[in-house]
């Protein structure tokens, strides 16, 4: 536990909620209006016993329990980046599910520039894989630069995508349905995952690959033959990352190479021993 870091943050973000808008009245310190709500409300509030959260300001609650940590960060209206701190803080490792279960529905608006700034194919997906954004050399992957609006949907069933995505049965299928079954495991309710797997089950070529629950999951560094619409064929170099603001949302590069596949490997990137 950091306990000056978590009596920072919680202080910090306690003192933005004004008591009114929760009926309450402002408490006052020596005559004077004290900033935001106090402890005492915060407990009232969240159906606590008194000091409960006191405790937790001040570090003095070891071990407190994920339910009081998730109360206090909604009623703070916490983002993910930190609703991360808070938990980190708090209990020294990394929570195992998003403050908000449709968090990686949106993305700032700001990642448009960031992604038409890449000279290479660039684009990012939500959790249920529906595009959110994507930049002109993506678009120029497809016939006639129709993006598709579920990249999932399209690789996994689409008759289009087996031939842009050159051998789709061996190089590609493999890798991209066992993404879509662990992702169904973890949210069976999302209801845009569960309509792309009926499609894939109506599939006999894609049902057979998903049904063999393959545990081959590789993305980031990964190497996949492509016949580009503009370029030709090809390969592309896969690289992975999450905007922080949106747990499940996936930002993927896709670097293109003309031609033969050149098999090199690639040292890992590592900080000098002494850093």
């Amino acid at each position: 536990m950091d306990k000056v870091a978590l009596r920072c943050l919680l202080r910090e973000r306690r003192a933005r909620i004004e008591p009114e808008s929760h009926g309450l009245s402002r408490p006052t310190r020596q005559g004077r209006r004290a900033p935001g709500l106090s402890q005492a409300q915060i407990d009232q509030l969240l159906h606590r016993a008194p000091d409960t959260y006191g405790r937790l300001e001040s570090g003095r609650y070891a071990n407190p329990p994920v339910g009081l940590l998730q109360d206090v960060a909604r009623l703070f209206g916490m983002d993910e980046q930190e609703w991360i701190a808070l938990y980190r803080y708090a209990l020294g490792q990394d929570p195992p599910y998003p403050l908000n279960a449709r968090s990686g529905e949106e993305i700032p608006g700001a990642w448009q520039a960031a992604l038409d700034a890449f000279s290479q194919m660039a684009y990012i997906n939500d959790r249920s894989w529906n595009l959110l954004a994507h930049n002109a050399p993506f678009e120029a992957l497809f016939p006639r630069r129709e993006v598709p609006a579920n990249t999932m949907r399209w690789m996994a069933v689409e008759p289009e995508a087996r031939t842009v995505l050159t051998d789709w049965e061996t190089a590609w299928a493999p890798l991209l349905l066992p993404q879509l079954r662990v992702a169904l495991a973890a949210d069976p309710g999302d209801r845009t995952l569960r309509g792309i797997v009926r499609d894939v089950l109506a599939d006999p070529v894609a049902a057979a690959i998903y049904e063999s629950a393959s545990c081959r999951i590789r993305l980031d560094g990964d190497e996949r033959p492509v016949r580009h619409a503009e370029l030709g064929p090809g390969w592309v170099t896969m690289c992975a990352a999450q905007p922080l603001a949106a747990p499940g949302a996936r930002m993927i590069l896709l670097n293109f190479h003309p031609g033969e596949r050149r098999r090199r490997q690639v040292p890992a990137l590592r900080a000098p021993a002494d850093a």
